[in-house]
């Protein structure tokens, strides 16, 4: 009983909610509300249009008034008004007074309108067409005189550019209803009305295409600065992923060796006292802790298939090797060592390498045959580098990189606190300065001790 008042409820015939056919009206006219009803006389000023100056045809422009190119829309349609004037004059010309102008100005006025209140200059072209034809007195079978006619196919086709497809076939829809209507109800005013709607059908599937020509260009833009962004955030990921590898070696390498050494220690000394056995293990197990601590943290950084480096990770001890190697590609490079040369901590060696390395991999990708210059600066407070190149003598192919090494060069320089610019040349070339800081107390002397 109750599953059978449930369907019998369901299925109501006299319940419209129900139908499908109604959902299906509902949807129809609710997108033709939407359209052109909600919101049609709201303000909704035309902006310029960005970018304009750049645009092919605003370089054709002469430079003083290229910067105007943005308000082009506004000009064609102000252009587009004078012309429904000017259509309203010559068509009535021997009927004077006061209806003569309005036969022209009403329609000019739906024209302007389109600026500010798009759909509400459509409802006032479409409404103002009878009385403009009363008033030119040129009802010869034509619902819409000739200046009403060429300003409402304008008013369309700015409404239709302004708003979307959507609003382009709902006027198009209401201009075939008006002039419908006019057949039925006026008795044979609709003799232009095939006209109206192939010319503005035509106009309007125009602009639909550059409409949505226009989306596509603009969704194509943001899809790609989007993924720019993706991609530098990978690729810095990615860098920052390499810097904490390499300094996991090197940081988990000397934790290994005080862990060492401090278990040997009691050893070297005859009869040491307690305090000191137990000093040293103290130390043993706080870098012992450490060590599994450093390996369970940065341990994740490590791919599946990452395996550590064999050989030690390369220092400025290692940078002929590199500038040999850069030589047997066919570069010229140069290098010059300034101040009293001198063991650095080895996170230091190592990020100055990697930016060698990387800057002289820049210059034979984009700068083949110039020559190349390295200079390493030993100061009081650090150590500077400058690697320069000139001008690409050879043939620049492009590159298959996603052209991101700059950004690991600045990770390893904001790692250790210091100062890089990469900048262009007067000559044509290539110049990174950077300069990395090193404290007094990270200083390392000949013996291995710190200084």
């Amino acid at each position: 009983m109750t599953e059978t008042t449930t369907q019998t409820q369901a299925g109501r015939p006299g319940k419209p909610g129900g139908s499908p056919e109604f959902h299906l009206a509902r949807e129809v006219f609710g997108g033709m509300r939407e359209a052109l009803f909600r919101g049609a006389f709201d303000y909704r000023l035309l902006p310029p249009r960005e970018s304009a100056s750049d645009g092919l045809f605003a370089k054709l422009l002469p430079r003083r008034i290229r910067g105007y190119a943005a308000w082009a829309p506004h000009i064609q349609v102000t252009v587009a008004a004078l012309i429904t004037v000017f259509i309203g004059y010559q068509v009535n010309l021997g009927f004077h007074g006061a209806p003569q102008l309005l036969i022209g100005l009403i329609p000019a006025g739906a024209v302007m309108m389109t600026l500010v209140r798009p759909v509400g200059a459509f409802w006032i072209s479409l409404i103002s067409t009878p009385f403009t034809g009363v008033l030119g007195d040129s009802w010869d079978g034509q619902p819409w005189t000739p200046s009403a006619f060429f300003a409402h196919i304008v008013v369309m086709v700015v409404v239709a550019a302004r708003t979307g497809p959507r609003t382009a076939l709902w006027m198009w829809i209401a201009t075939a209803a008006y002039g419908a209507s006019s057949e039925v109800f006026l008795g044979g005013f609709g003799s232009d009305t095939p006209q109206m709607l192939f010319f503005s059908a035509l106009a309007l599937l125009v602009t639909t295409m550059v409409h949505v020509r226009r989306e596509a260009q603009r969704e194509v833009t943001v899809q790609r600065t989007v993924t720019a962004i993706e991609r530098d955030k990978r690729t810095l990921l990615e860098e920052r992923t390499t810097i904490a590898r390499e300094l996991h070696d090197v940081v988990a390498h000397h934790m290994s060796v005080v862990a060492i050494q401090a278990e040997a220690a009691p050893y070297r000394v005859e009869n040491p006292p307690p305090e000191l056995e137990q000093a040293f293990v103290t130390i043993r197990e706080n870098a012992v802790a450490a060590l599994t601590e450093l390996r369970r943290v940065l341990g994740v950084v490590r791919a599946e298939d990452y395996e550590a480096p064999d050989a030690p990770q390369p220092t400025l001890a290692d940078l002929d090797r590199l500038l040999d190697n850069v030589r047997d590609a066919g570069q010229t490079v140069d290098k010059v060592i300034t101040g009293a040369v001198r063991e650095l901590p080895q996170g230091v060696e190592l990020s100055a390498y990697r930016i060698v390395q990387e800057a002289l991999s820049n210059t034979l990708r984009h700068a083949p045959g110039a020559a190349a210059r390295v200079e390493v600066g030993y100061v009081l407070g650090g150590l500077g580098l400058r690697i320069v190149n000139g001008p690409a003598r050879g043939l620049v192919k492009p590159s298959p990189g996603a052209g991101h090494g700059i950004t690991g060069m600045r990770e390893r320089v904001t790692m250790l606190d210091g100062e890089m610019t990469a900048e262009t040349t007067a000559e044509g070339g290539y110049e990174v300065t950077v300069f990395l800081p090193v404290a007094m107390e990270q200083r390392i002397d000949p013996a291995g001790e710190d200084a």
